[in-house]
């Protein structure tokens, strides 16, 4: 009754304490301890949680060194510097800069890699791949950690307390964010194309249009685009719609009608400029739809039927004129030539048997040839 039986198991170590005093650490084994006034009181841990934590851990460190110094690892880190933990062998976690951490001797095999990040701030492979792909981290390490991945046919740009500080290749990249504020913005290095929908427009002759414009685009020099710009998109946008009035406005309706690629022509030369200032290069201009009021529809089809309908008369008209010349010709080479008047009247005869079921002849076939068709040509 007056002694204490204290059973340490293989995976646990205890920390014994004597009215409030550190004595020891208790290794794995079976202990008997006299203590009639039960002034021992005995702490376990299990070796399978690594991490030693405890409300008085520093000062237990610092006046209990020696004691403690077999059976706790002790790695302190500086404000830039980060721990990458290693258990048996294996990455299994990120220590954050600026704090103490304690961990057990013994049952599990701890390393620690201390990384200086005050200058150099990525995260290398393989570990970037590893926290990149992990099922979970812990809060105080995923609020720390930048991911980002630059995709096929982009270009990365790595943005550091609000400053360029490089450019990245396709691929996948990882930084700290202890201390700093990191981003990754990607960059579409491909053919882009951008859409100006329902520009409502005045002529030179003051007619209400609307017009739906399509441009492609590509960046050039996406560090000089950002310098200058802070959104390029709307900047390309606007100096579309810019240009498309300006142009539009000094030209009266027909003009524009007869020839739209002279728009696009326009267009394209007023915007080209401005866009490779700011590193874009713009491929092509061309105007969709030109939209007219439905009034002004209906004057235009009027507009267009008479048109066609003055065409078709002309056309008419000289056909007409050349079947009546054809005519006269025909008169004067029958007037001059007896033979071919005879062969004209014989066709005719043969169009009007053609006709006629029965036919009764008198006088022989001289005739049928003679009498019975006849041109009677007056003398002028």
């Amino acid at each position: 009754m007056f002694s204490r039986r204290v059973v340490i198991a293989q995976h646990e170590r205890a920390l014994m304490w004597k009215e409030g005093v550190f004595q020891k650490v208790l290794t794995p084994g079976i202990y008997t301890f006299w203590d009639p006034l039960r002034r021992l009181t005995f702490e376990t841990y299990d070796l399978t949680m690594p991490v030693f934590e405890h409300k008085q851990a520093d000062f237990l460190l610092q006046s209990n060194a020696d004691k403690l110094a077999e059976a706790l690892a002790v790695v302190d880190l500086a404000e830039f510097q980060v721990g990458l933990l290693y258990t048996n062998g294996k990455f299994t976690g990120v220590l954050a800069p600026n704090k103490r951490y304690i961990f057990w001797k013994g049952a599990i095999a701890i390393r620690v890699e201390t990384i200086d990040i005050s200058t150099d701030f990525q995260i290398r492979q393989p570990v970037a791949g590893w926290l990149a792909h992990a099922d979970s981290l812990p809060r105080s390490v995923s609020a720390n950690i930048l991911v980002g991945e630059v995709a096929d046919h982009h270009l990365g740009l790595l943005v550091v307390d609000g400053t360029l500080v490089e450019t990245l290749k396709p691929g996948l990249y990882a930084y700290w964010k202890f201390h700093r504020n990191v981003r990754v913005d990607t960059v579409d290095m491909r053919l882009l194309t951008m859409e100006v929908s329902g520009q409502e427009i005045l002529t030179k002759d003051k007619v209400s249009l609307r017009v739906n414009l399509s441009a492609a685009y590509q960046m050039l020099d996406p560090v000089k685009t950002r310098r200058k710009l802070a959104k390029p998109q709307e900047f390309i946008y606007r100096e579309l719609q810019f240009a498309l009035r300006q142009i539009i406005g000094t030209r009266a309706l027909d003009s524009l009608l007869a020839d739209k690629h002279a728009l696009d022509r326009e267009v394209h030369e007023t915007v080209a400029a401005k866009l490779q200032a700011h590193g874009m290069v713009l491929h092509a201009v061309g105007v969709k739809d030109i939209i007219l009021p439905g009034d002004m529809k209906e004057i235009l089809n009027q507009v267009v039927e008479t048109e066609k309908a003055a065409q078709a008369n002309v056309i008419k008209r000289r056909e007409e004129t050349a079947a009546t010349r054809s005519l006269l010709n025909t008169a004067r080479l029958m007037d001059e030539n007896p033979t071919l008047m005879r062969l004209k009247e014989l066709e005719v005869l043969e169009k009007i048997t053609e006709k006629v079921d029965k036919l009764t002849v008198f006088g022989g076939l001289d005739s049928v040839l003679n009498d019975t068709i006849k041109i009677q040509v007056k003398a002028d």
